[in-house]
């Protein structure tokens, strides 16, 4: 007997759907630094954020400080991706981002959030956004350390840390940001710049 017309799109809807399930299963376990990505530019930037290489010394660009991140104006073009740094700030908060197409959307694949400012009770256009990501959770776990977002809220915050790692500019959120898009009710950080991925932290002290 021949199947209906509604019964095939049942069927054809099904295969679609546990089609879909097993690419994302499979994006879960092996997600490319490129994520998911429609454009070049898009895959450039995926790549970009999911570096995988440590800085070597003369990687990093000794001018880039929190004060210097913080200093109002257009900063677009103010420092280089193809730089690295180093700063020190106290952390405000530390939690995980939402899941993004640069980690294929998986929830076990987040980047984790560490807002740092220069005091206590900095406004959120006062603070600067560094950035973990999954592939550096995993790298810290292979060097016996443990940066899971639960362990870094415990040691981070209200300290004052030391990071490291690659600088980004994070052009989706510059209209949110202070420097970018001054006065906007909306900002909820100082600059789109980032450390992004984080590759070293170092706690130097509690709140000073």
């Amino acid at each position: 007997m021949m199947m209906s017309i509604r019964t095939r799109i049942l069927f054809f809807v099904a295969i679609l759907i546990a089609a879909l399930l097993i690419v994302w299963m499979m994006l879960a376990r092996h997600c490319p630094n490129a994520g998911i990505a429609l454009t070049v530019r898009a895959r450039d930037l995926h790549r970009l954020k999911n570096r995988t290489t440590l800085p070597q010394a003369a990687d990093f660009d000794s001018r880039v400080t929190l004060d210097a991140l913080l200093q109002p104006g257009n900063d677009r073009d103010r420092w280089s991706t193809n730089r690295a740094a180093r700063i020190q700030g106290l952390v405000i908060d530390v939690a995980y981002a939402r899941t993004e197409a640069a980690n294929c959307f998986v929830p076990s694949r987040r980047d984790i959030h560490i807002l740092i400012a220069q005091r206590k009770g900095a406004t959120k256009t006062e603070q600067v956004v560094v950035e973990i990501t999954p592939q550096f959770q995993e790298w810290a776990a292979r060097e016996g350390m443990d940066w899971s977002e639960q362990t870094l809220q415990a040691q981070l915050v209200g300290r004052w840390c030391e990071f490291e790692g690659w600088l980004y500019f994070d052009a989706g959120h510059d209209e949110e940001s202070e420097n970018m898009a001054p006065d906007n009710p909306e900002n909820w950080r100082a600059t789109a710049w980032e450390i992004h991925p984080v590759t070293k932290i170092t706690v130097i002290r509690a709140e000073p």
